[in-house]
């Protein structure tokens, strides 16, 4: 079907039958610049002085124009050594907001008995406090190695792999369905860069929803629903 915008701002790519919150069980979100408003990696960067460098390569890897995600982060996280813990905790404290329409939207989804999952190519330093700060259900994310109180520019590997990618993101909400005992089916994933993807495809080929959120273009155009203006809780407006 040709994309059609359904009200400002809100376009659907595919044709979807009618559905409520409550016919989903799981719903999973990236993290930066989807549920929150930054991308940690290029604002940790700012205090060395290599935010341009570092949020060059994420922009090309968010647009997968850089296709090998794994080697784009331990690129950027590189240059990330020598920054201390507590410019991290400044960026938390003074950068990182929560989206518009964040809080509600998980409050909407726990309120229709759903589980959360927040699967981030980011870091546990954040996604540790934003699943505090929502009450989320699941995580996976990368852990930034530090020494000394700094950055020593590498991250650590965890029992389950080195790094969460596309792939590594696909692979988390797959098993989080699993140990729910549910189908991908009764999963939404929300996301905007193309390493979301994957989640997203996931969901969508088993007939669950795959939602862009002020996503870049590729994203866009291959998510089944695309908010491109106003909150996250506009995803409310389809499923009621």
């Amino acid at each position: 079907m040709t994309p059609t915008e359904i009200s400002p701002g809100l376009v659907v790519n595919v044709a979807m039958p009618a559905r409520k919150l409550s016919d989903f069980k799981l719903i999973a979100f990236d993290m930066d610049s989807t549920l929150i408003n930054i991308e940690c990696v290029d604002e940790i960067a700012d205090a060395a002085g290599r935010k341009a460098e570092v949020a060059a390569i994420t922009e090309a890897a968010m647009r997968g124009e850089i296709t090998d995600f794994k080697d784009s982060l331990r690129r950027r996280v590189a240059l990330l050594k020598g920054v201390s813990v507590a410019s991290m905790e400044a960026v938390y404290q003074q950068r990182l907001k929560l989206n518009p329409g964040a809080a509600e939207l998980v409050h909407a989804c726990k309120q229709a008995g759903m589980k959360v999952l927040l699967v981030s190519g980011g870091f546990t330093f954040f996604t540790d406090r934003v699943q505090a700060e929502l009450g989320i259900d699941f995580t996976r994310s990368n852990v930034l190695a530090v020494k000394d109180g700094l950055l020593t520019g590498e991250m650590v590997d965890q029992p389950w792999g080195d790094i969460c990618d596309g792939e590594e993101k696909r692979k988390m909400l797959l098993q989080t369905c699993s140990q729910l005992g549910i189908s991908p089916a009764q999963a939404i994933a929300m996301g905007d860069g193309a390493n979301d993807l994957p989640m997203m495809g996931a969901c969508a080929d088993a007939g669950g929803l795959s939602v862009a959120y002020h996503a870049k273009p590729k994203v866009r155009a291959q998510a089944m629903l695309a908010i491109n203006s106003g909150g996250l809780d506009r995803l409310l407006e389809i499923l009621v």
